[in-house]
Parts: C-alpha cells; sequence; structure tokens
C-alpha cells in the first residue's frame, strides 16, 4: 500500500484522524479504524467506537512514516466495490 493506493485498499487498521468536518464535534477524532460501511468509518478511540460519516470530511491517515489526507468523498463507496473499481485497479 502505498499514499497514492491507499483509497484503493481496506482501510481496517489503519491509524486515523479527522482533520476537517462538517459537524465541528467530529474534527480531532482518532484512533483506529475498526471497520468501515460505504457512508462511514467506525473508529476506535480510548472513548469507544465513533461513527464517522465520509461524506464532506478530510482524513489524515498514518502509513508508516507518511501522513495521506484523503477527502471522504473518495471514498463514498462500499469497501468492496472501492477496492476494485478505482481508476488504476489490476483487477479492472
Amino acid at each position: 500500500m502505498t499514499p497514492e493506493t491507499l483509497v484503493r485498499h481496506e482501510l481496517a487498521g489503519l491509524d486515523v484522524t479527522v482533520t476537517d468536518a462538517p459537524n465541528p464535534d467530529l474534527i480531532g477524532i482518532e484512533g483506529r479504524v475498526r471497520d468501515e460501511t460505504m457512508r462511514t468509518l467506525l473508529v476506535a478511540t480510548g472513548e469507544g467506537v465513533k461513527q464517522v460519516p465520509k461524506a464532506g470530511t478530510t482524513f489524515r491517515f498514518a502509513l508508516d512514516d507518511t501522513d495521506v489526507i484523503v477527502e471522504g468523498d473518495r471514498l463514498l463507496a462500499r469497501p468492496a466495490l472501492r477496492t476494485e473499481t478505482q481508476r488504476g485497479s489490476l483487477w479492472q
């Protein structure tokens, strides 16, 4: 997985921080992606699991020693379909 291909991979298990969101209460949520649905990420934090909508939200994923900024709108799809249908996929 590279920063360029992050959106084509499963996100479960990655460390994430919400850097911008339409709901200011979501900004600053950080933890590990526990699960993902078509429209949300479930983030395990020290205070429990938080459900964060993807639409309009900006995420920072920790990938090795690199931080990758991703607009949540790029993640709007069922995870299994997103990993197969994004441009550049070897499986298209």
